[in-house]
């Protein structure tokens, strides 16, 4: 039987590229695989993480699954963007004719049966229409971010006046009221491109034959159940959701490819099980140097282990890059005196395997949903440091609904500033097994058990995934059994 095309468009960003070459990596990996998956790349700037993506994809085009990589032409970036949603919207939007070249000319090979987009990317459904191909939106974050896009307007609606400017309960069909400071970044002001694009996103998602999304029900039942029954958009048909989460990109094998260990794996093997404390902070957070300071502080009076990525300082910009190094940033004598229980690691590190690692007993996060769906699989409770985008929003639900991490208080109206007394406070909680943390650390272990339930045979997220795939092989029948007649 002639397999049927799925193609993918995303950008090069690793949180949303990754997690969506992993989702295809599952539809292909179904008993009985009736697919195809083709990557149309539009390639955004990020220097940062350019050498990991590109690593990452050949990995992946060298497995023994059908999967292909096609990079689009390059088109004039756009000027005058406020921020990087608008940047990304607009970007990706400039690719239109591109993509329906691409997608035209596969099809003259094999039938494309579905058209992928990345929640960004709800532009390029009018070039589904206009090609008769379904156009599913692949939705990277959780479900609660999905049913606040989705009922956005009927906020609006109801008050006004901007987050930033009234402190007040936030209600999002599915979960608890939600403190305006803990909306994500881009949606704290509505007189923005940002907002604007949130809003315009989320009304294109009904478009879409259907949202495949990165959580599973026992994680989400809420929300989901709000947005299937249509409590998120009363004036529209609910749209269908396919929960196939959770999508991670395990790293059990810590080894490089010439069999050696990362030398931070390495580290770890010397340490006591769940003696450590690891800070990441994703693939575009970083600190400027008074804040680098403040956890070095920390750190050393904690006096407990840690592993800590600290990428370059960037003066809190996200994606830009200085010539720095930890010993031109931490305080004088830091690396000495916390020298044998801490490493500072400068470069990319390999999240997934030490979050496996038997010496991690805690995870500061920046709260990016991938690093929180990560966390969770290893059964390793967080302590939430949100920076950016929507990781506000995870962190309270991480912390006040799911019970799977510790509060960090931070200073929002400061560039999300914590103090070293603060952190000091955060990390001992974290790690020093009061009740409750005791509480977390059950609670992410059963999260944990949930989560590899969910993508067995039999589980949520592999019912939802077949599905999903038999939808699309209908779909396709239909269209083909309509052509021939």
């Amino acid at each position: 039987m002639e397999k049927l095309r799925l193609v993918f468009v995303t950008f090069s960003g690793v949180g949303h590229l990754v997690a969506m070459v992993e989702a295809a990596k599952r539809l292909l990996q179904l008993e009985g695989n009736h697919f195809s998956a083709t990557f149309l790349l539009l390639r955004v700037p990020a220097p940062s993480s350019g050498s990991a993506v590109a690593s990452y994809l050949r990995s992946a085009a060298a497995s023994d699954l059908d999967i292909s990589f096609q990079e689009l032409p390059p088109v004039e970036l756009p000027a005058d963007t406020e921020g990087p949603e608008d940047f990304i919207s607009r970007y990706i939007e400039a690719h239109k004719t591109h993509v329906k070249v691409a997608v035209a000319s596969l099809s003259s090979s094999a039938a494309v049966a579905a058209l992928v987009l990345d929640f960004f990317a709800t532009t390029l459904i009018d070039v589904a229409v206009d090609l008769g191909v379904p156009a599913y939106v692949y939705f990277t974050s959780g479900a609660v971010m999905l049913a606040l896009m989705l009922h956005l307007p009927v906020l609006g609606e109801k008050n006004p006046a901007s987050f930033e400017d009234v402190e007040r309960d936030v209600d999002i069909p599915g979960v608890i009221p939600i403190p305006s400071q803990s909306m994500p970044s881009p949606l704290m002001r509505n007189d923005n491109r940002a907002y604007g694009w949130f809003v315009y996103h989320g009304r294109r998602f009904f478009e879409a034959k259907g949202i495949i999304i990165n959580t599973f029900a026992e994680l989400e039942r809420g929300p989901l159940t709000a947005i299937e029954e249509g409590h998120c958009a009363p004036d529209r048909p609910a749209p269908l959701v396919h929960p196939i989460g959770p999508i991670v990109a395990v790293e059990e094998d810590t080894s490089k490819p010439g069999g050696e260990k990362h030398e931070c794996v390495k580290w770890l093997d010397s340490q006591p099980p769940e003696s450590v404390v690891f800070l990441c902070f994703g693939s575009m957070g970083s600190f400027d140097v008074p804040q680098v300071r403040e956890i070095a502080a920390a750190l050393e009076r904690s006096d407990r282990r840690f592993l800590w990525c600290l990428r370059s300082p960037s003066a809190g910009k996200i994606r830009a890059s200085v010539d720095a190094t930890p010993k031109d940033v931490l305080p004088e004598g830091f690396l000495e005196r916390t020298a044998g229980r801490g490493l500072v690691w400068p470069e990319w590190a390999p999240q997934a395997a030490i979050l496996a690692h038997r010496a991690v007993g805690g995870f500061v996060t920046h709260c990016g949903w991938n690093s929180a769906l990560e966390s969770l699989w290893y059964g390793v409770p967080m302590l939430g440091w949100p920076l950016y985008a929507e990781q506000h929003l995870n962190a309270f639900q991480l912390v006040k609904v799911l019970g799977v991490a510790v509060e960090l208080k931070v200073d929002r109206k400061r560039g999300n500033f914590v103090t070293a007394d603060e952190v000091e406070r955060g990390i001992r909680c974290l790690m020093d097994g009061r009740d409750e943390v005791n509480r977390v650390t059950a609670k992410a272990k059963e999260m944990s058990l949930a989560s590899r339930k969910a993508i067995e045979k039999g589980g949520s997220s592999h019912i939802g995934l077949e599905k999903l795939a038999e939808e699309i092989k209908t779909s396709a029948s239909s269209e083909r059994g309509l052509r021939q007649s």
